[in-house]
């Protein structure tokens, strides 16, 4: 304890800077604390009291240890004065009569606020009060957490190596149980809608019997009593029976394309086995990515505005730490003054001229606005690129696996690094073309936003609709431009054409197979989203089961480690499992996406005969009734 030992109170300069510690700024700046001088003291003030100017000129020894007041920090000298005390913060200006809790000092409710330069009129107690309880919250809940990210780290560690096995199963388990899986998650769409027109009807009959009918609701803004009369649930029980019906007429009708989805499933679970490298690339374009946006943060925080802000002539000030001492009340505060100069004869304590800033009168400042969207620009674009990146070297990797005539001996032998060097060496351009053009798109939705932003307020009703058109255009616009991108990179893979002749292929090639195309983009997604659902929810319940210590006989050594707050792991390893499932699968969707289009055009190039065989797999030859004249292997592609 030392000095303080028997000094066991916490006591605050002033309590109303807590008020604004809990901002951001403040924070980052001065930590999960008051902003304010704090003292260890035996006993806590029982009455108020204030320096009055008349004490200025004396000494601490007179206003504070005579009057034992021993509230200064340790180790002022007696003989130092009031004024300079204050303006070195090692005495308090003021006090307020205080009761100790939590080893602190807090102020009474019902005390009178002093009336000191820094202190609202407005601020009262209470907020001083809460204020201070925020940040030792805040400090209290910060050191929890840190305890238990220390305490779980290794456990949190394992559920992410189990959403990483979860994952990698799911997708080579594909090639045996992708047929049923598609079959039972189409039953139970076709269950929930049963269900649901099974629900709606019974409503309707109960309140039909009841005689609710919307002619006596009439029009309300209140939605939900529209539950209560019977032409609502009608209405939904219309609509259930209609999906019901369309979903039943595509399944009768879009049987032999479902099998040909499946079968392409299949198959690039299969290309995933043979290259499990591409499982893992993703971790490169994370790495790209991250680089791209430290490097772009530090040109933002640095470089580019320092150069912008210093381009301009310096400007300045007469400053003053306090304006209402003595001697201060006629200073011209804030008026230009030159540091070259001698300092100006003044009595008003620590007048002195400080810098301000740059004049924005330059050539240079007059076109920030314009190299800040260059410099967005380049955010986007460099990002885009590297996303395209990683799309055309899995594309290149997976096509090589479906052009290959007799799997696998004539894949090569490292397909992802031979696709990475081509795209790097014969298709950066193409890329960065593509890049731009998304670029492009996604700044005029950023401006586009900001303008909604700035005159949100002004705005007629007439307006916000017209804004919100062009956004969900620009929407749109976006979404269309990264799926033609998408196959557009994939074309360039395969055929190393440039981005316009590849883009107006990919997309000619789609347009005549459109409901293949609609087919087994619903499959696959109702596939990766089950996959995503059964890693995350299956790592979650583990987690909470494990966490919250009711998984019992594990031994000692597996013991769930004692916890203030057991969602934060779990909530963590959740978002780590979707994090790893969401990689995973955005591979093996590039992988079917690229057999697709492989598949599409070996349909139109090939038609089975010895010069043209086909390339697909067995399975989906026999799907289509087709067959090679050539047993496979005796014939090569030229």
């Amino acid at each position: 304890m030392g000095t303080n030992k028997d000094k066991p109170y916490l006591l605050y300069f002033n309590i109303f800077s807590c008020i604004l510690a809990t901002n951001i700024i403040t924070v980052a700046k001065d930590g999960l604390q008051c902003p304010t001088p704090q003292v260890c003291v035996s006993s806590c003030p029982e009455v108020s009291w204030v320096v009055k100017k008349d004490d200025f000129s004396l000494t601490v020894g007179e206003v504070f240890y005579a009057a034992n007041r021993n509230f200064c920090l340790p180790g002022v000298p007696s003989n130092m004065l009031v004024l300079e005390s204050l303006q070195q913060e090692l005495c308090p200006s003021f006090l307020l009569p205080s009761t100790p809790a939590l080893g602190r000092c807090f102020p009474w409710y019902n005390s009178t606020v002093p009336e000191l330069p820094g202190i609202s009129s407005n601020t009262s107690i209470a907020q001083g009060i809460s204020g201070l309880l925020d940040s030792l919250n805040a400090r209290d809940i910060s050191v929890k957490i840190f305890e238990d990210f220390a305490h779980s780290w290794y456990w949190i560690l394992v559920a992410l190596g189990v959403a990483l096995v979860l994952s990698l199963l799911f997708v080579l388990l594909l090639r045996l149980v992708a047929g049923p899986l598609v079959l039972v998650l189409i039953v139970g769409v076709l269950g929930v809608l049963a269900y649901g027109i099974y629900f709606c009807w019974k409503e309707y009959q109960v309140l039909r019997d009841r005689g609710a009918s919307i002619t006596q609701l009439g029009f309300t803004t209140n939605f939900s009593a529209y539950r209560s009369v019977q032409e609502t649930w009608l209405a939904a029980l219309i609509v259930l029976a209609v999906l019901e019906g369309l979903l039943l007429l595509m399944l009768i009708f879009l049987r032999q394309r479902i099998r040909i989805a499946i079968a392409l499933l299949k198959e690039a679970s299969k290309a995933v086995g043979q290259m499990m490298s591409t499982m893992f690339y993703p971790l490169v374009t994370f790495v790209l990515l991250f680089i791209c946006i430290v490097y772009w943060a530090m040109l933002a925080l640095y470089p580019l505005p320092t150069y912008l802000a210093t381009s301009g002539q310096p400007q300045y000030v007469f400053w003053a730490p306090n304006i209402s001492l003595p001697n201060c009340e006629k200073v011209p505060v804030n008026t230009s003054c030159d540091p070259t100069a001698q300092p100006m004869n003044s009595s008003c304590p620590g007048l002195m001229c400080v810098f301000k800033g740059y004049l924005s009168t330059g050539l240079v400042q007059r076109f920030l606005f314009n190299l800040q969207i260059y410099g967005v620009l380049g955010l986007f674009w460099t990002l885009n690129w590297v996303i395209a990146l990683g799309q055309c070297v899995l594309a290149g990797a997976f096509a090589s696996f479906y052009w290959a005539f007799h799997k696998p001996r004539d894949i090569p032998t490292f397909p992802l690094s031979a696709a990475f060097i081509r795209t790097l060496r014969y298709h950066t351009g193409s890329l960065a073309f593509g890049a731009l053009i998304l670029s492009l798109v996604q700044i005029a939705r950023v401006i586009l936003e900001y303008i909604d932003h700035k005159v949100r307020g002004a705005q007629n009703p007439v307006a916000r609709c017209i804004m919100c058109c062009f956004k969900c255009c620009l929407w749109c616009l976006e979404k269309f431009i990264k799926f033609l991108n998408r196959n557009a990179y994939i074309m360039i893979a395969i055929y190393g054409k440039n981005f316009c002749v590849s883009a107006k292929n990919a997309l000619k090639l789609l347009m005549r197979n459109i409901v293949r195309v609609v087919v087994l983009d619903k499959v696959t997604d109702l596939l990766l989203f089950f996959g995503k659902l059964l890693v995350v929810g299956g790592v979650g319940v583990l987690s909470f089961f494990f966490f919250t210590g009711r998984i019992s006989g594990l031994g000692k050594n597996f013991e769930s480690p004692h916890l203030n707050y057991y969602w934060l792991p779990i909530m963590t390893s959740i978002l780590g499992a979707y994090v790893i499932a969401s990689g995973f699968f955005s591979v093996f969707g590039m992988c079917v996406d690229t057999l697709f289009l492989c598949f599409l055009e070996d349909l139109e190039r090939n038609d089975g005969s010895p010069d043209r065989p086909y390339y697909m797999s067995k399975a989906l030859l026999k799907i289509l009734g087709k067959k090679n004249e050539t047993p496979p292997g005796n014939k090569r592609k030229k």
